[in-house]
């Protein structure tokens, strides 16, 4: 049985409905993602957005790496646009962190108030596409594509 390639995992993602390699869709599931894992819901008294991320790190062990892969999601799409590796090593790392962090039961979930790998990963892809495909870029709080 042949190895599965890169290749054939693009070919597949392309031959799906409503999954496209354009960066604009990139955009639109990347920030999809991180507003899951980030900020899913305000957490009532403190007005503190949290999202999965937070709940699976109350989940020992098999939570952590769960967002963990999830997150690592993010850093595929970014392959997908072209990021330099350096900036991929970036985003890894930020993923890496977040799990070192969750993996203190319980614990774990407080760091994730603070540290939010997830948008920082996303905050390095979106300044890759304003830079690379400007016509992806947003209009937000009358800013074009920055946050």
């Amino acid at each position: 049985m042949k190895r599965p390639t890169m290749a054939d995992f693009d070919s597949l993602a392309d031959k799906l409905p409503g999954v496209s390699t354009d960066p604009a869709s990139v955009r639109r599931r990347v920030e999809a993602m991180e507003g899951l894992l980030e900020r899913m819901f305000v957490v009532p008294g403190i007005n503190k957005p949290v999202g999965l991320d937070v709940l699976l790190d109350l989940i020992p062990v098999v939570g952590p790496t769960i967002a963990a892969v999830m997150g690592s999601w993010l850093v595929w799409e970014a392959r997908n646009l072209g990021l330099s590796k350096w900036q991929m090593t970036r985003m890894f790392g930020n993923v890496g962190i977040d799990l070192v962090l969750g993996a203190i039961p319980w614990v774990g979930a407080i760091p994730d108030f603070f540290f939010r790998s997830n948008s920082r990963n996303l905050k390095l892809l979106k300044r890759h596409l304003d830079r690379h495909h400007p016509a992806t870029a947003t209009i937000e709080g009358g800013v074009v594509g920055r946050r």
